[in-house]
C-alpha cells in the first residue's frame, strides 16, 4: 500500500502538468476536490468531534498547499518540480520531531542534510534562473503539505476514506473562493477545455485523491510519520520516468546529480531507526 501511493500520485502529477496548459491551477484543484467530495460524501458520515481539526487540515494541506505547489508546477518542468517536492520528506521528519516529539537520529539528520543539498543543487540550475519564485512556491507547498500530515497523525486511527472525504468537502469551497480572488478566465477555460483536461480531473479526483489519499491517511493512522513518509522516495522516480516518456522533458546534469542526492538522502531516512539514540 505504501509503495502504491507515490506511484498513483506521480501519474496524477504528470497529468496535471498537461491540464495546466489550459487551466488555472487553483481552479483545476477545485474541480479535483469537488469530484472527490461528490463521489464519497454519500458513503462516509462526518466524524463530528474531529470536524474543526479536519477543517484546519484541509486549509493547510489541501487549499494552501495545492495552491502553492501547482502554481509552481505551471512554471516548471514536471521532473524538476517532482524532485523539489522531495524536500517535504525531511520537512515532515523535522516537523514530526518538533510537534510530535518523534526522535531524530544522527543517521536521519545526515539523510535530511543530503536531501536538502540535492534540492539546493536542483534549485541552482542555470536554466532555472529567473524561476526562483516558482521554486519557492513548490518548496512552500511541500512545507504546508508536511505540516498537514503531522497534524493528521495527531487525529489517531481515523478511517482514511472518512478523512479524505471531509477534507475534500471542506477544501472544495475554500479552493473555489481562492480561485475567484486570485485567478481569472475560469469560465473560458472550462468552455474550451479538451478531453485531456477532463481525463486529468477525473483521475486526480477519483484515483489520485480519493484512493491515493485514503490509503495514505490509513497508513499515517497506524505508523509513525518517520516510517511512512520515506516511501515517497518512489514519487520523483516515477515522475521523472513519466515526464521523459510522456511529456518529452529532458534531464540535465544538475537535475540528475541533485535528484540522486535528494533520493539518496530520503533513502537514508528509509533505513533509519527513530527508536535509537536521538541527536
Amino acid at each position: 500500500m505504501a509503495v502504491g501511493v507515490p506511484v498513483i500520485w506521480a501519474t496524477g502529477f504528470v497529468l496535471a502538468k498537461v491540464a495546466l496548459l489550459d487551466f488555472p491551477p487553483i481552479l483545476l484543484m477545485s474541480l479535483r476536490f469537488a469530484l472527490t467530495a461528490f463521489v464519497l460524501v454519500w458513503f462516509f458520515r462526518p466524524p463530528m468531534p474531529l470536524l474543526p481539526k479536519i477543517f484546519v487540515i484541509s486549509l493547510i494541506s489541501a487549499t494552501i498547499q495545492y495552491g502553492l505547489t501547482f502554481n509552481g508546477l505551471k512554471l516548471l518542468d514536471a521532473s524538476t518540480a517532482g524532485l523539489l517536492i522531495q524536500a517535504e520528506v525531511p520537512m515532515c521528519a523535522l516537523l514530526a520531531a518538533v510537534l510530535l516529539k518523534e526522535r531524530i537520529t544522527l543517521k536521519m539528520t545526515l539523510g535530511m542534510i543530503l536531501a536538502f543539498i540535492g534540492v539546493a543543487i536542483i534549485a541552482g540550475e542555470p536554466r532555472l534562473e529567473g524561476n526562483e519564485f516558482a521554486i519557492l512556491l513548490v518548496l512552500g507547498g511541500g512545507f504546508f503539505w508536511s505540516l498537514g500530515q503531522v497534524m493528521t497523525r495527531q487525529l489517531g486511527g481515523i478511517n482514511g476514506f472518512v478523512l479524505i472525504t471531509w477534507i475534500a468537502v471542506f477544501a472544495t469551497p475554500q479552493m473555489f473562493v481562492a480561485s475567484w480572488f486570485f485567478e481569472s478566465g475560469q469560465i473560458e477555460a472550462i468552455r474550451n477545455a479538451g478531453s485531456e483536461v477532463w481525463i486529468a480531473v477525473i483521475y486526480m479526483g477519483l484515483i489520485m485523491t480519493a484512493i491515493g489519499y485514503a490509503i495514505w491517511y490509513h497508513l499515517l493512522g497506524k505508523f509513525p510519520v518517520n516510517k511512512v513518509a520515506p516511501f515517497l522516495l518512489l514519487l520523483p522516480v516515477t515522475i521523472l520516468v513519466e515526464s521523459v516518456l510522456f511529456l518529452g522533458e529532458e534531464l540535465t546534469w544538475f537535475t540528475i546529480v541533485g535528484g540522486v542526492l535528494t533520493i539518496c538522502g530520503v533513502a537514508v531516512l528509509v533505513t533509519s531507526d527513530p527508536n535509537s539514540a536521538s541527536t
